[in-house]
């Protein structure tokens, strides 16, 4: 892609160019293409080394599997909890393209907001809790009925088809594969490498990840500001909208997203992460310290869409490469080949990060928290885990080809399992909490209706009411949960 876009610039700029430019030209792209590809090869090896490192037999318990034995360190959890909350990567580009600085208002700020809630009240009680996944906490609370409704709701939210989408559109990119091999690709490479070794291979990818994710956009930004210019510059030449707080967009269609957002509250990495943590001042700090990385990496993805959109106005017009793909064409056109490769290594991982953990929770959920529950608790649960992983695969492909918008994916799953989970899970945390019937009901009503919702506009276009499905869903969830809370704990 790199050198079909150098050869496409070269040919509208200049017309007709002489032999020796064209030369010049397939050249440097073919440098660049050579240099990324031997990235890739680096990459694919330290894959191929952790897979080698976490496959050899060993003897592990459930606790070293799921939660590497709640041994979780300051810097592995924030290198962790950064890199796995940030891999739809692709939708930021599309967003913050078409939408500019609301990219940051929307994508940024209701999420720092509700992680700083979850470090504050609830990232002690989670590591308190003895809890191993959050159905644990629900069958612990509520009884088996519950538990298994939020396993459903949360395989469905956390199976990474919005990660595999992305990772399979850069794959595709790079290599011309077709949307469905580039995801099968995608799939592949990530969950073979915490197959084995659970959550101890997860954070020894995560590690690594975290830096290439910061080393390729710290490339990119410095790179455009000096090829481009300023803020001056970016004034110029973006649309109004793109430097309003909106993006030009209704308000509805922001102020939903920081309902979305308190999805956070329920965020299933964090409460792994928390039951990892080898002590409650880790697991709080670890969110505090991790919010202020998230805030950096905004800032250099928000930049790096305005620089694309400024400077690569056509992307999403008919027959474009599309927004999704601003930051590989900004990379393009403004990096060396070396730090290109880089560039283009640092997103890989910035989307691999992400699809592993999420992967390894669904596969956690389904395996052990559905299938390992209805068997009775017989068997090995991590033999159960494992087992989860091929139904993950398998379900997050599907839903991507299902849903081919990576925002669509994420603004669908949110406005539907938030409404289930978000007061259910809050109110388990209370010496007291009241009784599962309502519970149940509150869960089932407040995912239903939601779900209605975005059928309907599936089906005709439009929203019931002109509303989005998230609020009618937690407006039903929160209306029984309160009913709940005055009918009282159940008794005995």
């Amino acid at each position: 892609m790199a050198s079909s876009r150098r050869r496409s610039a070269c040919a509208w700029a200049a017309g007709p160019c002489c032999s020796a430019s064209r030369s010049c030209a397939t050249a440097t792209a073919a440098g660049a293409d050579a240099v990324t590809g031997a990235a890739l090869a680096v990459y694919a090896l330290f894959l191929a080394f952790v897979v080698g490192r976490y496959f050899r037999p060993r003897v592990e318990d459930e606790s070293d599997y799921l939660l590497a034995g709640r041994t979780l360190t300051l810097p592995a959890f924030v290198a962790s909890t950064v890199s796995s909350w940030y891999g739809g990567v692709l939708g930021v580009a599309e967003y913050s393209y078409r939408f500019g600085l609301a990219n940051w208002v929307v994508f940024g700020v209701p999420y720092y907001l509700y992680a700083l809630v979850f470090a504050l009240f609830l990232a002690g009680r989670a590591r308190r809790s003895p809890a191993l996944t959050i159905p644990d906490q629900l069958r612990a609370r509520y009884g088996p009925a519950v538990a298994l409704t939020g396993s459903v709701v949360l395989f469905v939210m956390t199976a990474p088809a919005a990660y595999v989408l992305a990772l399979g559109v850069i794959l595709g990119q790079l290599t011309g594969l077709p949307l469905l091999p580039a995801l099968l690709v995608g799939a592949a490479l990530t969950l073979i490498e915490i197959y084995r070794g659970g959550m101890r291979g997860v954070i020894f990818t995560d590690k690594v990840q975290f830096a290439l994710m910061f080393l390729g956009f710290g490339l990119l930004v410095p790179a455009a500001m000096q090829h481009y210019g300023g803020p001056g510059w970016l004034a110029a030449r973006l649309p109004a909208g793109h430097l309003s707080l909106t993006g030009g967009q209704g308000l509805q269609a922001v102020l939903v997203w920081y309902f979305i957002a308190s999805a956070t509250l329920v965020e299933p990495v964090f409460y792994q992460r928390c039951f990892a943590a080898k002590d409650e001042r880790t697991a709080r700090r670890g969110l505090l310290v991790s919010i202020g990385f998230w805030l950096l990496f905004d800032c250099l993805t928000t930049l790096s869409g305005l620089y694309a959109r400024a400077a690569l106005p056509g992307l999403d017009a008919p027959g474009g490469p599309g927004a999704g793909a601003a930051y590989s064409a900004l990379a393009s056109e403004v990096l060396p080949p070396v730090a290109q490769a880089l560039f283009t290594v640092g997103l890989l991982a910035t989307v691999m990060s992400t699809i592993d953990s999420y992967a390894f929770v669904a596969a956690v959920t389904c395996g052990r928290d559905i299938c390992w529950r209805l068997a009775g608790s017989r068997g090995s649960a991590t033999r159960y885990s494992r087992f989860g992983m091929l139904v993950t695969a398998g379900a997050s492909l599907g839903l991507a080809l299902w849903r081919e918008s990576i925002v669509g994916l994420w603004h669908d799953l949110g406005s539907i399992g938030t409404p289930v989970l978000l007061f259910p899970l809050a109110l388990s945390f209370r010496a007291c909490p009241p009784r599962a019937g309502w519970i149940l009901a509150a869960m089932l009503a407040g995912g239903g209706i939601s779900l209605a919702w975005v059928i309907v506009q599936a089906a005709t276009g439009g929203y019931p009411l002109g509303l989005r499905p998230i609020f009618p869903g937690l407006a039903l969830s929160g209306l029984l949960s309160a009913i709940a809370l005055r009918r009282g704990a159940p008794s005995g």
